[in-house]
């Protein structure tokens, strides 16, 4: 089916603005300052979650002054839709994690089913902790499971969401800003 690009442009123009790339950058500072003060010692082991973790993860690293290695998760339940589904496990971590510090990056927590599997997994394959950063956190009662962020940027009310990562039907994870879409 066609992508109906003038739709997904009226998306954004439409949009309201719910944090400024300014609003978002401070808050990408103030995590990777909280997070160097407590990892620095602990040689962690970095997954960025694909792909709405991509922009927290890239920015968010050139905040943590210290060494680490990065890798990458890719497992989801939207599929380009507004809804989720059931996980879909695209690409599953290559780095050995035993007895390692791991810290796991994403866009959103929203009703955590996404983070909690990826957590557990890396509980069975042997982390030595499992630590969890998101550039968004969701307020609402609609969480699915009991598991909160170690690590937070913003607080959101209960909107679809896009922009810093997070997208609209595929699109717009480059918006400069947290855009909630129009009416939702």
């Amino acid at each position: 089916m066609p992508v109906d690009l003038d739709h997904i442009k009226e998306v954004y123009a439409e949009a309201d603005c719910l944090y400024d790339d300014a609003e978002v950058e401070a808050a990408i500072d103030r995590m990777g300052q909280a997070i160097t003060a407590d990892l620095a010692n602990s040689n962690p082991l970095v997954f960025c979650i694909m792909n709405g973790g991509l922009v927290t993860s890239g920015k968010l690293l050139t905040k943590l002054n210290f060494p680490l290695q990065i890798d990458y998760i890719h497992a989801t339940r939207y599929r380009n839709e507004t809804r989720g589904g059931e996980l879909n496990w695209l690409v599953k971590p290559n780095t050995e994690m035993e007895d390692r510090n791991v810290l796991i990056i994403d866009d959103i927590l929203d009703e955590g089913h996404t983070l909690a599997a990826i957590v557990e997994y890396c509980q069975k394959a042997g982390a030595k902790s499992v630590i969890t950063a998101v550039l968004v956190e969701k307020k609402h009662d609609r969480k699915g499971v009991s598991l909160d962020a170690d690590y937070i940027g913003l607080q959101i009310e209960d909107r679809y969401i896009f922009g810093y990562g997070m997208d609209y039907k595929g699109y717009w994870r480059n918006a400069p800003g947290i855009y909630a879409l129009k009416g939702h």
